[in-house]
């Protein structure tokens, strides 16, 4: 089993960049599925990256070029680096833990949740 816990939400205006962390304990994060996801208030929990136990990663097609997933496995934890920010991305943020196999960009394929993080951009 492992623990999630996402920080470094806060509000920025549009343009501006933002790095969310989800720290890990319990488990190493190497060996999940790991995935972002983001809900928006009275919208569905949103595939935003996946980023596969080999290493494969895949993106929303409207976020490529401006999200970016990385892990440090030295500090168990995961990173969204989001950019050029827009107002539509204000959501709550969720990292996500899978050790499934198949259907990575549905919420539903994921075993373990952070408590979220908010992130609100500004126009």
């Amino acid at each position: 089993q492992v623990q999630l816990v996402e920080s470094g939400g806060g509000l920025v205006q549009a343009g501006g960049s933002l790095r969310l962390s989800c720290a890990a304990s319990g488990r190493t994060l190497s060996t999940y599925h790991m995935g972002w996801f983001r809900q928006a208030p009275g919208k569905e929990r949103e595939f935003v990256v996946l980023r596969q136990s080999d290493r494969t990663t895949y993106y929303a097609d409207s976020l490529k070029g401006r999200f970016t997933i990385s892990i440090d496995n030295a500090k168990n934890t995961v990173y969204l680096q989001m950019n050029s920010l827009k107002p539509e991305d204000t959501a709550v943020y969720y990292c996500a833990a899978s050790t499934g196999m198949y259907r990575l960009t549905f919420a539903s394929a994921y075993d373990y949740w952070g408590q979220g993080t908010q992130v609100t951009v500004s126009s």
